[in-house]
């Protein structure tokens, strides 16, 4: 439970948090944001850690010069793509021993085929669309991995997504996060972010159930 609220102050107050650890370690901020982001693509087991909302606070403090913004941009993008990278060839590698035996409880053989002909079919898409939808892009790269995805045609998505991704939140940031009405409601417009983020996947979920009826 202590877990939990502390990870819900640290989203709502992201604006604050970031400005003590840039007092606190200076130019290792970016470092830090480089592992945040990373992280929050490349292992499964982190999908909780800040990514939309982060982009964003980063990009506020750009636009006062605590980041240049053009470094940041590219070095988050590098982290973007970095962490779906190792997430696609810890899913290549891991996935395969797991599917091998046909009554494994976690994954199943005729899983790994259905995901091999999902990527195959809307791989590009998905590895775009899914890299807006908190949770669902630190899972996508993973099952392109164990689906047997082609790593080249995996990775040039892989690339544009990064690049609309965190582009569009660092330079939403940069542009708008310093307005006065964004400031005074910053713990509202992260929620608000983060209510967007998810709405397509919620939109997705009830149109899926609606066509199984």
């Amino acid at each position: 439970m202590e877990f939990l609220t502390g990870l819900f102050d640290l989203f709502l107050h992201l604006d604050k948090h970031l400005a003590e650890i840039i007092t606190d370690y200076g130019v290792w901020t970016y470092a830090i944001l480089f592992l945040v982001i990373y992280m929050e693509t490349g292992f499964v087991v982190t999908p909780f850690l800040p990514g939309d909302s982060l982009l964003f606070a980063a990009g506020s403090f750009a636009a006062i010069g605590s980041f240049n913004p053009i470094f940041l941009y590219v070095l988050l993008c590098c982290a973007s793509i970095a962490g779906d990278s190792t997430n696609y060839w810890i899913g290549h590698f891991i996935g395969p021993k797991v599917l091998a035996k046909e009554n494994s409880r976690i994954l199943k053989k005729k899983y790994l085929d259905r995901t091999h002909k999902f990527y195959e079919k809307y791989g590009g898409k998905t590895v775009i669309i899914a890299r807006f939808v908190p949770i669902v892009r630190t899972f996508a790269p993973f099952l392109a991995g164990v689906g047997a995805m082609n790593y080249p045609r995996f990775i040039v998505f892989c690339v544009i997504g990064a690049l609309l991704w965190v582009g569009g939140f660092v330079w939403a940031g940069y542009f708008f996060g310093n307005l006065p009405f964004v400031k005074d409601n910053f713990s509202i417009v992260i929620v608000a972010i983060i209510l967007i983020s998810v709405l397509p996947g919620v939109v997705e979920y009830f149109r899926h159930r609606k066509r199984s009826l």
